[in-house]
Formats: C-alpha cells, sequence, structure tokens
C-alpha cells in the first residue's frame, strides 16, 4: 500500500472541498445556513490532512521495524523516525529530489525503497559510498583495502528465542556501533539475486566483493548472518533513498527502548 499516494489523494480531495466551500458554496447559501455534511467534514479535514502530509513527505516519516535483520541496533516493533530532509528535499510520492542538502555516510542508518520492489521499504546500514570498494570475505569487512575495526564485545541475549549471538563492535568512519555475527554460519552469500550492475560484484565461498556504481550505495544489516541486504540484492541507487533513520520512539514490549540509537 502506498499510504504517501492514498494521503496526496485524500489531500486534493479534501483541497478542493475546501476551496469549493470557501470561495463559492458559501456565497450561494442563505445567511447562517449550515453547510451540507459532505462540505462540512470534507473542508474540515483538509487543514489536518494538509499538516500530516507536509510534516510527512518533509521533516520526519515513521517506520515500524518488521524484521531482525538490524538486531541488536533496531528490534522488531521499534517504531522509529526518520529525517527526510537529511538527504535532500523530495518530491512526495514520486520521491525525485529538488534541493540537496546532504549525501549518506558511512554508519547511517537509512530507509530506502527496495530496488527489487520500490513499494517496499527497507532500512539497513551506510557500508559503501559511490565509487568505494567494499569487501566482506570471511565475515570481515574491508572498505577500499583497509579493514574495518572489529571488536569483540561479549554476547547478545535474543529475548524473543532465549539463545545468544557472538556480538562485536565495528566503526564506520565516526560511527561506532554494535553487531552480530554467527561464527558457525558459511561465509558465501546464498541465494544472490541478478540485480542490476552485478559485474561490478564477484563472489566466492569466501563472500563478496563491490565496486559500488556512480550514484549508488552499498548497504548491511547489523545481524550480518541474518540480513538480505547489498550481498544478496545489490546496491540502492540514490533516487530509492527515503531519509536518515535517528529515533525510537516506541516500543510496546520494552518502553527503555525509547531514545537515539547509533
Amino acid at each position: 500500500m502506498n499510504f504517501a499516494l492514498i494521503l496526496f489523494l485524500l489531500l486534493v480531495a479534501s483541497g478542493v472541498l475546501w476551496f469549493f466551500d470557501r470561495f463559492h458554496a458559501r456565497k450561494q447559501r442563505a445567511a447562517n445556513a449550515p453547510a451540507p455534511w459532505w462540505v462540512e467534514y470534507g473542508a474540515s479535514f483538509f487543514p489536518v490532512i494538509l499538516v500530516v502530509f507536509g510534516l510527512r513527505s518533509f521533516v520526519v516519516e515513521p517506520f515500524k521495524i518488521p524484521s531482525g535483520s538490524m538486531i541488536p541496533t533496531l528490534l522488531v516493533g521499534d517504531f522509529i523516525l526518520v529525517k527526510k530532509w537529511s538527504y535532500g528535499i523530495r518530491l512526495p510520492v514520486i520521491n525525485k529530489k529538488i534541493i540537496d542538502v546532504g549525501l549518506p555516510q558511512r554508519g547511517d542508518v537509512m530507509v530506502f525503497r527496495y530496488p527489487a520492489d520500490p513499494s517496499l521499504d527497507y532500512i539497513k546500514r551506510v557500508v559503501g559510498l559511490p565509487g568505494d570498494r567494499v569487501e566482506y570475505l570471511d565475515k570481515r569487512l574491508t572498505i577500499n583495502g583497509e579493514a574495518v575495526p572489529l571488536a569483540e564485545a561479549g554476547s547478545y541475549l535474543h529475548p524473543d528465542r532465549l539463545y545468544y549471538s557472538p556480538q562485536f563492535t565495528e566503526k564506520l568512519g565516526a560511527v561506532e556501533h554494535s553487531l552480530l555475527i554467527e561464527r558457525e554460519a558459511p561465509a558465501f552469500i546464498p541465494q544472490v539475486m541478478n540485480f542490476p550492475q552485478r559485474e561490478s560484484c564477484t563472489y566466492t565461498n569466501r563472500g563478496v566483493a563491490c565496486t559500488v556504481p556512480p550514484g549508488h550505495y552499498f548497504v548491511l544489516g547489523d545481524n550480518r548472518d541474518a540480513s538480505a541486504d547489498s550481498r544478496v540484492w545489490g546496491f540502492v541507487p540514490e533516487e530509492n533513498i527515503v531519509g536518515k533513520a535517528f529515533f525510537i520512539w516506541f516500543n510496546f514490549n520494552d518502553m527503555k527502548r525509547i531514545g537515539g540509537f547509533h
């Protein structure tokens, strides 16, 4: 369901009723005569829908985390906010950038339209920028020939399944974050899709090495062995970017999760 399109259509419909009532119908009614119910209700919703549409399109947009691919940073059921202006001002519905503001940086947690099905929104961590050489071999990340700092950080208890995973800290640029790597899981990438510009990647039984094309980004989930990401379905085009995730505003199962994340 394209909620942005539905909201836009409601905005147009209520706006037409508001303008019709304000500049035409009101002048035709007798003094103190009530407006028809369909005009009154439709026109009264217009200011509310206009505010919601403006905030959601240009300021912040709420999302709910549906999967565990970003554990331990984001858990299933986290409600997050996404800055819509971080990577440029875009026209609603068609997502076309009209004003440049900034670009994704390594370590950012980014929401984007899934390249294989743009009707779906995905969230991953930005790892590779345009032109970068990204290698994920033997479960170690290297960018432009330099190994990304990685340190063991104990174990992570999955609260829903009651088992432990090895936890690590990784530093991407100025961002230090936690991630999970399962030692027993194989290093090779299963079920790789035939994505655009796949020739930029080389797959072996050790993992994958890619050169990020211009205007694209390479993203990974923090739950490295339980994430379908750029290793599987390819690069994120710049035009698919939605915004930068920055705040957890609710979680029904754990109120202590409310707040920022890295």
